[in-house]
């Protein structure tokens, strides 16, 4: 009987011992962080926060790759078709795992990735220029019943859009056009691209400093320190549903890399300039763990289907 288990058994122990090793020896090949955006906004800024952390501590080159397209979808799917070995990390909004999937806008599915941890509430904003004739949903939708009103988004797969015909529905907000939008800056509202604008504070912040631009509203869980007068969108509506930002990699990937990536982030994430970007632009930064994260996707998974059935 010792004959026949002693392979197995010393079989089982090598793989254990290898995956031991590997995860202390991680990384041993250079880390790419996907942003399934173009560079410059919040999460872009944290994540590349991470990545110089990770290059510090361990000695292997560790950089951000941007790869917008598809509202996010096509960064997503890079990480979905690499090793699940934590050499291709993505930094993915909230619907990439949750309304994405729901709506069939994705070639993969919501147990293709794993949680490392989720680190950012956005602050998502509905913006206008500062001469509009409204400064809140309710004075907006009585604005919307003789003028026409035109909005800027990130597309239609995109939580943030669901969220603001959900508001519009609920208010009696008349939408007369809308446009999809790779970036939602400040020349959007000035050009007259977009009357309201679906964006976060980061991409406005130059004409929010200017006074150029007023915010309507935010999607928040509290109101923005930097806007503490500016009602939330749970405040106005109800809508309790917010928009966070989380680490990823493909599932399959040893717990002990996890651990390791997760431990690099928080240290990352108490830098000084991450506090100033902070108190810049009133983003939320903080640390859901990944197990924490998972309960929290799953919630919002369901929150998501119910979102699309309403739509």
């Amino acid at each position: 009987m010792k004959l026949i288990l002693a392979p197995i058994a010393c079989t089982m122990l090598m793989g254990a011992v290898s995956t031991a090793a590997n995860a202390a020896d991680y990384p041993n090949r250079p880390v790419r962080f996907v942003v399934p955006w173009p560079p410059g906004d919040i999460e872009d800024i944290l994540t590349r926060r991470i990545a110089e952390e990770m290059s510090k501590q361990t000695g292997v080159p560790a950089t951000v790759v941007n790869k917008p397209g598809g509202g996010g979808v096509l960064g997503a799917t890079s990480v979905a078709q690499s090793r699940p070995d934590g050499s291709v990390i993505g930094s993915f909004v909230v619907d990439l795992v949750t309304s994405a999937v729901v709506g069939g806008n994705a070639p993969y599915d919501k147990d293709a990735f794993e949680p490392i941890g989720i680190f950012l509430d956005y602050p998502f904003v509905l913006a206008t220029k500062a001469d509009s004739p409204y400064n809140n949903l309710a004075e907006l939708a009585e604005y919307s019943k003789d003028h026409n009103i035109s909005l800027g988004h990130f597309g239609y797969q995109a939580l943030p859009t669901a969220l603001t015909f959900q508001a519009a529905d609920k208010l009696g907000i008349k939408i007369a056009s809308d446009s999809a939008f790779n970036e939602l800056n400040c020349a959007a509202l000035a050009n007259g691209d977009a009357d309201i604008a679906n964006t976060t504070t980061q991409q406005i912040l130059p004409c929010l400093d200017s006074g150029d631009v007023k915010l309507l509203t935010s999607f928040t869980y509290d109101r923005l320190i930097t806007a503490p007068d500016v009602q939330t969108l749970n405040e106005a509506t109800g809508i309790t549903q917010t928009l966070w930002n989380g680490l990823f990699v493909k599932k399959g990937t040893p717990r002990d890399i996890k651990e390791k990536i997760s431990a690099i982030a928080q240290q990352a994430l108490q830098s000084p300039e991450v506090i100033k970007l902070q108190e810049s632009t009133g983003a939320g930064v903080y640390w859901t763990d990944m197990d924490d994260a998972e309960k929290r996707i799953e919630l919002d998974y369901e929150s998501a289907k119910k979102l699309s059935e309403a739509m």
